[in-house]
């Protein structure tokens, strides 16, 4: 099968997986029945190429192209993750599974036969949609989080994680996938962001991931009648939670860097009532560590003096923090020396940097987003740079898992 018409045609397969008839955007969130049948056509596609699909406890998958002398020299992995951020869009995680199974398409066509396992993988709860903590999957596999700790882990209607698992047919005490097969990890991903735009390119690979996180700000007040209750008697926590918005905002500015509120929760959530509770979640990211630092406590800092001012009390709680993560320069090196291709670093978070962290030299390609936008149903990129990608995939994975041309 020609490595084009192959990833055209999965791209079809997947579109309507998920997907809002409302938004056009999609809900694949994990252990959630549109997750499942993805898992399932990961695995009829590895399947209709000879390979036999490894399934752990929790819904991490992969599939290896094994060398015919047998070696077990450390292999490559590549792959993505399936699921979506809520109403998200096509591209962002698929795309790496879909390239990943195109690439071995091509590298066949191309009579290439690896010298070292080459798997197809797909982590799952990347995104931290529906448990919020984003890359659940790696980091349970790398052993940065425990399965004690996930298990107790509640989605926004309080079902936990461990029995969300459970209900859609994976058995946690058959274990996690083991990485121990894996010498470098690639993951193709769709650039959120317009760096490959500007400099008019197609293909890039990853320098950096910037620090980031996700901090639950409470925000408590005192409910109250919202016509009987004069404006200077109240203790509104929604006020404070305003301001704090526009605090975040004007601190990234300044510092150019990234500060967004875009999940709140209201208490008694009444359209006649002072709320008595406002949780709101920052996401926050930044060049440096020590910058991410200073950014969050400059808009703890604002909120602290709102609240004294407004009568509310406010409390921040740290629920996921990833620190900076610079990829292999010598392995994104090699990479880029294949093409010329540009080497940027990203604002946003991928299973490769909680591999890399664990210490496997990784990589990341990306592919060009026209409009830079994502996590949204508008997210996009256009088929030809799709291909370029699968290209520069397999590449990429001849460079790291050969010799081998067949005669």
């Amino acid at each position: 099968m020609p490595s084009t018409r192959g990833f055209e045609e999965m791209w079809r397969d997947l579109a309507p997986v998920g997907r809002s008839g409302a938004s056009g955007g999609y809900f694949r969130q994990p252990w959630t029945s549109a997750e499942g049948e993805l898992r399932a056509w990961f695995e009829a596609e590895c399947a209709a190429r000879g390979l036999t699909v490894e399934t752990d406890g929790i819904g991490n998958q992969v599939a290896w192209w094994e060398p015919a002398d047998g070696t077990g020299a450390p292999g490559v992995l590549t792959g993505s993750h399936l699921d979506s951020v809520l109403d998200g869009g096509a591209y962002d995680g698929p795309l790496g599974v879909a390239s990943a199974l195109a690439a071995v398409d091509a590298l066949r066509d191309r009579g290439f036969a690896p010298a070292r396992p080459l798997g197809l993988g797909v982590f799952v709860e990347e995104e931290g949609s529906r448990f919020g903590r984003a890359c659940l999957g790696s980091r349970l596999v790398t052993g940065a989080t425990t399965w004690d700790q996930a298990r107790e882990l509640r989605d926004r209607d309080g079902v936990f994680l461990a029995d969300a698992v459970a209900a859609s047919g994976l058995d946690p005490s058959a274990g996690l996938l083991s990485l121990d097969r894996v010498g470098t990890f690639v993951e193709l991903h769709v650039e959120q962001g317009r760096d490959l735009v500007d400099r008019d390119v197609a293909v890039g690979l990853a320098s950096e991931i910037w620090p980031h996180g996700r901090w639950r700000f409470d925000f408590a007040g005192q409910a109250n009648h919202a016509g009987t209750t004069r404006m200077e008697d109240r203790h509104d926590p929604m006020l404070t939670y305003a301001m704090t918005a526009l605090a975040a905002n004007k601190q990234a500015r300044l510092s150019a860097q990234r500060a967004t509120f875009g999940r709140v929760a209201v208490e008694p959530n009444g359209t006649n009532a002072v709320p008595s509770l406002v949780t709101a979640w920052l996401d926050a990211r930044a060049s440096s560590d020590d910058a991410l630092a200073e950014l969050v406590a400059a808009i703890a800092r604002q909120a602290e003096d709102r609240a004294g001012r407004d009568g509310t009390a406010l409390t921040v709680t740290a629920e996921s923090v990833s620190g900076s993560v610079a990829f292999d320069p010598d392995l994104a090196g090699r990479l880029a020396g294949l093409h010329g291709w540009p080497v940027i670093a990203t604002q946003a978070g991928h299973d490769a940097g909680i591999l890399s962290d664990a210490g496997i030299p990784t990589a990341m390609v990306f592919v060009r987003n026209p409009t830079g936008v994502s996590h949204s149903p508008d997210e996009h990129a256009e088929t030809a740079d799709c291909l370029a990608g699968v290209d520069a995939l397999a590449d990429v994975l001849a460079e790291l898992a050969g010799p081998g041309l067949l005669a």
